[in-house]
């Protein structure tokens, strides 16, 4: 008789788990939904049974729930504004309150991205305090995803959506929120924020399983590794992207690469093949990918690891459609991984997508971009650069950085100077006949080249030498 009891209750409390009307985290009080969209909205519910959407914005969708009790319905978004309401219908009603309207952007990367305002122990935040005391903003909600790994794709993240506030704003990714604020004060429109970032990763942690296989040399963990899951190939993915795959956005911003320096050879290939992956996956077409080119940090070293990643990063800018990079060799820190002036980050990921994504005219996004080169003569070369129309400028301080080889290949520092045309003549007392010239090219360059809005150039390199 005990059995039959125990056997009663269980298949009961199954049942009522399977009738109550589920959302993933993400749709929730304070949220921001894509505006001007067909924005997609899901949950799961009784098996083959009716559930209505509705938006306060005068939007109404009915669907009904699969033999599984999933549910999945496009719901027309107004143009930026709010606070709305959201009413899900089905075995029970859920309202979702404070709900506005606007530009919803994904952030994700690794620690330099993860890096909450108020800064790491003993690792600060440039203007942190200034920051967060004039946080208050009910205009830009944040939504911070937990750390996960998985060795399964999930179906939902844990976290809950904020306002922005002293409070919720201390525990955010910096360099988000900068380029949120950014956002928020330029098109005057609600911003949403989704922060999926995890220190120390690498790229392959944030790929599926189907396009990490590609690459044979990558092997797939069989269980969580105990310390650093998040340098294995697919936890990250699976654990706190697979989730979020659907709702409807407006772009990423990432900024990533310290985990692929040993393999920056490697990241050319992968890091294009995750973009075209998350792209895919989003259903929405060719979605904005703005990122941040890694910061000067560390020795150098007869091979820059550091280098050759910002090398692979700017080959992926150049040959993925609808991506940017911004370029941050002038604030870094050799000592700091972590470089404390997050705010010039986030507002330069901000030009890109104002001008990019957004079509304001008159904005500078990119400094200036090696283009081509031509010998001279007495063994001078002239360097031509995109981004650069207005001309370019060190800003009164040495033009320091530049490399000349010949060809036994060994590089000697360089005399650069900058011509009215906007193009920058370099030459060695000790290279007669110049084959290739580098510009910052080492773990820990320091910026001197700018366009003359004020952006740095990239590092580059005219040869394609193993060292």
């Amino acid at each position: 008789m005990y059995r039959i009891i125990l056997a009663f209750v269980m298949i009961l409390c199954t049942t009522i788990s399977f009738s109550q009307l589920q959302l993933p985290s993400f749709f929730g009080d304070n949220m921001v939904l894509q505006q001007k969209s067909m924005t997609s909205v899901w949950g799961k519910d009784v098996p083959n049974s009716a559930v209505v959407i509705t938006g306060s914005w005068n939007e109404r969708v009915a669907t009904n729930t699969d033999k599984e009790g999933k549910w999945h319905v496009k719901l027309a978004t107004p143009e930026a504004g709010g606070p709305y309401t959201l009413t899900i219908q089905g075995s029970e009603k859920i309202v979702l309150k404070n709900v506005l309207i606007g530009e919803v952007w994904i952030c994700s990367g690794q620690s330099n991205m993860e890096m909450p305002l108020k800064g790491f122990r003993n690792q600060p935040v440039n203007g942190s305090d200034e920051a967060i005391a004039n946080a208050s903003n009910n205009k830009i909600r944040l939504f911070n995803v937990d750390r996960k790994a998985s060795l399964v794709p999930l179906n939902d993240v844990s976290g809950k959506w904020a306002v922005t506030e002293q409070q919720t704003v201390k525990d955010f990714s910096a360099v988000a929120y900068f380029f949120g604020k950014t956002l928020n004060d330029s098109l005057n429109v609600p911003i949403g924020l989704i922060s999926v970032a995890w220190g120390s990763s690498k790229v392959e942690a944030w790929m599926d399983e189907k396009t990490i296989s590609k690459f044979k040399n990558i092997e797939i963990e069989k269980e969580i590794p105990a310390e650093k899951p998040q340098r294995s190939p697919i936890f990250l993915y699976n654990g706190m992207i697979h989730p979020l795959q659907g709702f409807t956005i407006k772009g990423f911003i990432w900024y990533q690469g310290e985990g692929n320096r040993q393999n920056a050879k490697e990241y050319t290939d992968l890091f294009p093949a995750m973009i075209s992956q998350w792209r895919n996956q989003w259903g929405q077409g060719d979605l904005p990918f703005y990122f941040v080119q890694i910061a000067p940090f560390g020795k150098d070293a007869k091979i820059p690891d550091g280098a050759f990643l910002r090398e692979s990063q700017l080959k992926t800018m150049q040959k993925v459609t609808n991506t940017g990079m911004v370029v941050i060799i002038d604030i870094g820190d050799c000592e700091a991984i972590h470089p404390p002036d997050k705010q010039q980050v986030g507002e330069r990921l901000a030009y890109w997508s104002l001008a990019k994504s957004y079509d304001m005219s008159g904005i500078s996004y990119s400094g200036p971009l090696y283009k081509k080169m031509i010998k001279a003569k007495g063994g001078r070369v002239i360097l031509y650069f995109d981004y650069s129309d207005k001309g370019l400028s060190s800003f009164g301080n040495p033009l320091t950085g530049f490399e000349v080889a010949g060809t036994d290949r060994v590089f000697y520092p360089a005399i650069a100077e900058i011509n009215d045309d906007g193009s920058v003549i370099v030459f060695s007392k000790q290279v007669k006949q110049p084959k290739a010239v580098r510009y910052g090219f080492k773990n820990c360059p320091t910026g001197t080249l700018f366009n003359t809005q004020g952006l740095p150039a990239s590092p580059f390199r005219t040869d394609n030498w193993e060292r």
